[in-house]
């Protein structure tokens, strides 16, 4: 079986990553997995598309919130993982816009999709992190595909020949296309819209039992978008702008599902998403009531790694594996 990717660099990575990570489990390992890309080369391929800015190396514009999840009595007939039997716990949110431009404006088509990543504060002591955004899928199945659609994108400037290297990429890759094709207008806030965990997870019962799920965070006060004249009168920065007064009037709300596979569904591909017409199970609801209070330290401390589970929980998409090890170099990037 092939070693988990995080444990294999770990040694590579410098104390303050060290201490940022902390005593948790990686991600499972997946003998199957054939990924040849590694963490470093990820990141690399981020800074192709997007450039070296000192900053996250994808999402790296956004907002840090704070607020509580309550976890819901359903939950617990999936998974026995703690994180759903011991009450209400503080998480730390972060709202972001897609691409490595730490000044992109939130009006910009190329700012979708959004994310939501959350870490939760368990009553352990231990984390536990959830990485979204809002588009029902990714642009490719695998890390290799990911990392040759990104270097395609960085050698597509507007001096490329025609056609260039990401045009002949979309047009062998069909999926990739509808992606880039079809993201929702930018919403009225980050809480108007809804966010999709696109890798699956196995949750495993008290009695051993497992199922494969993926998750789903819906705004409670229903989506909203902005057609495009209401787009082209906001700021910049209209989505950052506004989320704080927003909650510190009224928490923003969301309910997080796990849409549970059937025979048939597709674990290890994230491009493909599940019919809609798959159980959704309710595991709790999401509170978030206040802007962080130092932006700027908590954007520079924050390390969110979308295969830091608890017990009860584990990754079954090979592409957590590697996504789980880049994270800590592009936060050690930034340092």
């Amino acid at each position: 079986m092939k070693p988990p990717v995080l444990s294999a660099h770990r040694a590579s990575l410098n104390p303050l990553v060290l201490a940022a990570i902390g005593p948790v489990a990686t991600p499972t390992a997946h003998a199957d997995d054939p990924t040849q890309e590694t963490p470093a080369t990820m990141v690399g391929a981020l800074h192709s598309a997007f450039g070296e800015h000192h900053a996250r190396a994808v999402h790296a514009k956004g907002v840090v919130l704070e607020g509580t999840f309550t976890p819901a009595p359903e939950a617990r007939t999936l998974t026995s993982a703690t994180l759903f039997s011991t009450g209400t716990v503080p998480i730390t949110i972060r709202f972001s816009d897609f691409t490595g431009l730490p000044t992109i404006p939130d009006t910009s088509p190329n700012a979708n999709p959004r994310g939501l990543a959350i870490k939760f504060h368990m009553r352990d002591g231990l984390e536990a992190d959830i990485v979204t955004h809002s588009f029902n899928g990714f642009p490719v199945a695998t890390a290799d595909e990911f990392a040759q659609f990104l270097r395609a994108v960085g050698s597509s400037g507007p001096d490329a020949p025609k056609p260039t290297p990401i045009d002949a990429y979309l047009d062998s890759h069909p999926i990739a296309k509808t992606f880039l094709t079809t993201q929702k207008p930018p919403p009225a806030s980050y809480a108007t819209a809804a966010y999709f965990g696109v890798n699956s997870f196995a949750f495993i019962d008290t009695t051993g039992h497992r199922i494969s799920v993926r998750y789903r965070f819906i705004p409670v006060g229903g989506e909203q978008y902005l057609d495009a004249k209401t787009v082209a009168e906001k700021s910049p920065d209209y989505l950052i702008e506004e989320i704080g007064p927003r909650v510190a009037k009224s928490p923003a709300m969301f309910e997080w599902f796990a849409q549970i596979s059937e025979r048939g569904d597709a674990i290890d591909n994230p491009s493909i998403a599940w019919p809609d017409s798959r159980r959704l199970v309710l595991l709790g609801s999401v509170s978030i009531t206040r802007a962080a209070g130092n932006q700027a330290e908590a954007q520079e401390s924050l390390l969110f790694l979308p295969g830091r589970v608890p017990a009860g929980i584990e990754t079954a998409d090979p592409m957590l594996n590697i996504r789980h090890a880049s994270y800590p170099i592009s936060f050690a990037e930034r340092q």
